[in-house]
């Protein structure tokens, strides 16, 4: 599409700008600003009349005179450069290289608002992703292709569980490609290091393509950083045949954008402030994941979203969860008593742990250890809260055992520190050895020929 000059910029407020007499612009469509002293700064179109384009600026708009300055309409949206050597390199959160490695020569150019998956085209979930993390491999696990967003609150170490699962994920068996792409969104300068370092370290980082935008970094490149990041995996996974697990910290981050940019269009809020279409919004993010039928690659999500006032029914992790396949929920009761990564297991839930667990996938044992960890640890808490109000010497025996096994499952199953790898083999074997606790007769989940084969009286 032809690139179109316009000298006739009316005004700017803030981070908007109006642009009058223009002809044939599209909505999302990137603006050049050029300015006299031959500076240039990016925006992109909000809205549309038919002579009229109002304009979002990606940096400040501070200095701009509009009597000398100039709009050029781009006639495409914002783009990410691509190639295979995108892998172990560092962007920010508009696609620029900031590792001092160089500019990326691309194969081709992306618009990084891609489009959802055709629902007919999606192919079913079914593979295990080994994330060394026994509460979630265990107990929710997740599957290629899936979207499973962690629930998080602040101060709780998130961002630790990220690199973590980041540094230990891989797809067992064919030794196919895997890949992750991590997208940190208006992270603090400190955690970015973090991450960069941690990664370094490990040498996840030759996997990895990382996109980082600072909380000093503009709003509107809030918005655009998930869509890099997802773009990015589409290219991995669907041209070059490779699986990838896209984790993007943090959301909450990304949707107080969207509210402060929507807050600046003056539009009609929705519930506490957020616009009305960001179930809308949140679904273009999330929809981009899965496997395609007659595609060799797929792309796994893993969202990290804290929740303002640790609040379930808060509109972004309220609006996140119908959109999902689960949710793995942080717990502060948890982190207060040393346990990590403070995950609870009770309420977090993985949708299609069904389809990615059991014989030639995991362990056939898998289903029954699962269902009989999770009733015994239900029981167990709820023994506990039992002898705090009427004391031990309430609780029968079996109770006590139950209490104990809690206690124990707990310390030895949630806690494995943020450096450890369990492999699925060693999360299911750490299972039975906690359900030896109980006597056998307990085990009533479990089908006779795993307790046969497992279950060691000692």
């Amino acid at each position: 599409m032809a690139i179109k000059e316009y000298k006739t910029i009316k005004e700017v407020v803030g981070p908007l700008m109006l642009v009058q007499k223009t002809k044939n612009v599209k909505y999302d469509e990137l603006v050049k600003i050029k300015l006299a002293n031959g500076e240039e700064r990016l925006g992109k179109v909000l809205e549309v009349s038919e002579s009229e384009a109002l304009v979002q600026l990606f940096e400040s708009s501070q200095g701009i005179k509009i009597d000398d300055a100039k709009a050029v309409f781009l006639g495409h949206g914002l783009e990410l450069d691509v190639s295979p050597l995108i892998l172990g390199r560092v962007f920010s959160g508009m696609g620029r290289p900031m590792d001092g490695k160089g500019k990326i020569i691309p194969e081709k150019k992306i618009d990084i608002n891609g489009s959802p998956l055709n629902p007919v085209a999606r192919d079913y979930p079914s593979e295990f992703i080994q994330t060394g993390v026994s509460a979630i491999d265990g107990l929710n696990t997740l599957v290629r292709g899936q979207k499973l967003p962690i629930f998080s609150g602040s101060g709780l170490p998130h961002n630790r569980l990220a690199a973590m699962i980041a540094r230990n994920a891989k797809v067992l068996g064919n030794n196919e490609p895997f890949a992750v792409v991590f997208a940190a969104v208006g992270i603090t300068f400190e955690e970015s290091n973090f991450f960069i370092e941690e990664f370094k370290k490990s040498g996840a980082i030759d996997r990895t393509v990382m996109f980082i935008n600072l909380a000093n970094d503009p709003a509107i490149e809030r918005i655009a950083t998930p869509r890099m990041a997802i773009t990015a995996a589409e290219y991995l996974a669907f041209d070059l045949n490779m699986h990838v697990l896209v984790i993007i910290t943090d959301l909450t981050n990304y949707a107080e954008s969207l509210r402060e940019i929507s807050a600046a269009r003056k539009e009609v809020p929705g519930r506490r402030g957020y616009p009305g279409y960001m179930y809308t919004d949140l679904a273009s993010l999330y929809e981009r994941a899965g496997r395609v039928k007659g595609k060799k690659g797929s792309i796994t999500q893993l969202p990290i979203l804290s929740m303002p006032e640790d609040d379930k029914t808060h509109p972004i992790p309220d609006l996140t969860g119908y959109i999902t396949e689960g949710q793995i929920i942080l717990s502060r009761a948890l982190h207060q008593k040393g346990i990590m990564p403070p995950v609870d297991v009770l309420p977090s839930l993985s949708r299609l742990k069904d389809k990615g667990i059991g014989k030639n996938k995991t362990r056939a044992d898998h289903a029954d250890t699962l269902n009989q960890l999770f009733a015994s640890y239900a029981r167990g808490k709820e023994a506990k809260e039992l002898a705090t109000v009427l004391g031990e010497s309430a609780l029968s025996d079996i109770d006590r055992l139950y209490a104990e096994f809690a206690t124990q499952f707990e310390q030895q199953y949630l806690n494995q520190g943020f450096d450890s790898n369990r492999s699925i083999e060693e999360t299911l074997d750490l299972g039975w050895k906690l359900l030896r606790i109980l006597p056998r007769s307990e085990l009533k989940r479990i089908r006779e020929e795993h307790l046969n084969e497992y279950y060691k009286e000692v």
